[in-house]
């Protein structure tokens, strides 16, 4: 049976996509919810790459109760909130319509199938690999104890629960067969044996490994599939290496190309109207760094991953010198690039509520946020 999931359960959802503590340090103080509540009802949820006074105004006129944002609207803290002036009347309808804002910015950059992934994806990029690491996962180990007739039950819900991960092999676990002693006392419903008698059962132990970040879910999802009242289990922190994420793509094209051909690719993909190119168009490029946003930082990475062209937004007059002294070729389609983001979170959102059979409607804005126009 379907619900309406309250604005909470929404979060959680997106959070297990895009964790808050991904974000970039500097960056965790501007993530989150920035507006209004969660404690309501989340009928339909619209996903934007920026919070205008117009955004708001669409959101109004489609009913939305939950707005989420790429570019937090709060960038900076607010001293004060005016009604007259732009950003206090976002704030104020917002308030008014019973509308939240929620903001994930580098989180949302950093993860897995998230801004930058999308961006390699509309690229046509191949042997994706990270461009600038900043965040590395630790892992912990969950050891369960369970009775021979339901371990394959439990290591399957482990497995689907994102356990076992090593490389690219899923369901990694290791079982050792043993004997497990217990006497349940009164007040207890023991799956098996007697209350007040020692009962002694065949167990295998499991053992598995998973990214800390994924802990609840995986617990949550242990327990749910033991067949026990009361489950017997240990989780150790491991000094193992493990997932490292960043910012940043870097990848393959199917075909070479000029830098000319190339840019003209990327106007087409990333559906702008104009960019800017630093580097000589008819040098030949195959492979490529992709990085959303504001990537001026990063020109050296693209450059020791072994990049033919950099594709980021709001480039320095002096940073583009930088980049063609060291011959690295650029395309600057802008900042409203991230724009992917909006079609691409409604798609992992419409999906992960239908596996949770929450009765959610999400749409995106058909609003352009692009401050700029090319003559």
């Amino acid at each position: 049976m379907s619900k309406i999931p309250n604005g909470f359960e929404v979060i959680q959802v997106f959070e297990q996509f895009s964790p808050k503590h991904l974000a970039v340090e500097g960056d965790r103080e501007r993530i989150g919810l920035q507006v209004g509540t969660l404690n309501k009802p989340v009928k339909k949820i619209m996903v934007v790459l920026d919070v205008l006074e117009n955004v708001v105004d669409e959101a109004i006129s489609n009913d939305v109760d939950l707005i989420i944002a790429h570019h937090p609207p709060i960038f900076r803290p607010l001293k004060t909130v005016q009604t007259d002036t732009p950003s206090g009347r976002i704030i104020e309808k917002c308030i008014l319509h019973n509308i939240a804002i929620y903001a994930a910015h580098t989180n949302l950059d950093v993860a897995v199938g998230g801004v930058n992934d999308m961006l390699a994806d509309a690229l046509g990029l191949t042997n994706v690999e990270l461009l600038a690491p900043t965040y590395e996962e630790k892992l912990k180990k969950l050891a369960v104890y369970v009775p021979r007739e339901s371990a394959d039950k439990v290591r399957a819900a482990l497995g689907s629960a994102g356990a076992g991960y090593i490389g690219n092999y899923s369901h990694c676990t290791y079982n050792t067969p043993g004997t497990g002693t217990f006497l349940p006392h009164q007040g207890t419903n023991p799956h098996i044996g007697e209350v007040g008698k020692l009962e002694v059962v065949e167990e295998i132990k499991i053992e598995t490994v998973f990214p800390s970040g994924l802990q609840k879910k995986v617990v949550t999802a242990m327990l749910n599939a033991h067949p026990y009242e009361e489950v017997a289990f240990d989780i150790y922190p491991l000094e193992n290496e493990g997932n490292v994420l960043g910012l940043g793509r870097v990848g393959n094209l199917e075909q070479e190309m000029t830098l000319e051909q190339f840019a003209l690719h990327v106007k087409n993909k990333l559906e702008v109207d104009g960019l800017r190119v630093v580097g000589s168009l008819s040098d030949k490029v195959k492979k490529v760094a992709v990085l959303g946003g504001d990537g001026n930082k990063y020109v050296s990475h693209a450059k020791r991953a072994g990049a033919d062209v950099y594709v980021t937004g709001d480039m320095y007059y002096h940073v583009a010198h930088d980049a063609m002294m060291m011959g690295l070729n650029i395309v600057d389609p802008g900042h409203n690039v991230e724009k992917v983001m909006k079609t691409g979170v409604a798609n992992i959102l419409t999906e992960r509520f239908k596996e949770r059979k929450f009765e959610v409607t999400v749409i995106t804005s058909e609003l352009n946020t692009d401050p700029f126009r090319y003559l």
